[in-house]
């Protein structure tokens, strides 16, 4: 296969029509300091890609934090919406789902504090 220029523009970071920064997997490790400069500073996103496909997202702790929370509450809600019987009020199911929300809460910082209690071999 012949090598062309525009094989040479693949490896460059472009923003996507989303908004994301795509960066080539392969290009990231040469420009990892400039891509948590540009998250943390601008909040640029960057999305790591392996052969075009998104493999990986460069958040700031903020970003990820929030979006844990919103998956938290989406949880919760699927859970007390999918019970039955239903709470007869709002109230009620906002009770249920606010118990629930608690439950996964404790379940991820639990999970946080076994990863954070791993040792490797």
């Amino acid at each position: 296969m012949a090598y062309t220029l525009d094989m040479a523009s693949d490896l460059e970071p472009r923003i996507a029509e989303d908004g994301i920064q795509e960066v080539p997997l392969t290009r990231a490790r040469a420009l990892l300091t400039r891509l948590i400069e540009q998250v943390r500073e601008d909040g640029l996103v960057s999305a790591l890609t392996v052969r075009g496909r998104r493999r990986a997202y460069l958040v700031t702790p903020g970003a990820f934090e929030a979006a844990q929370s919103d998956r938290r509450k989406v949880e919760a809600f699927h859970f007390v919406a999918g019970e039955r019987p239903q709470p007869a009020t709002t109230q009620e199911f906002l009770e249920q789902m606010a118990r629930k929300l608690m439950e996964l809460e404790e379940r991820d910082a639990a999970k946080a504090k076994r990863f954070a209690d791993y040792e490797p071999d």
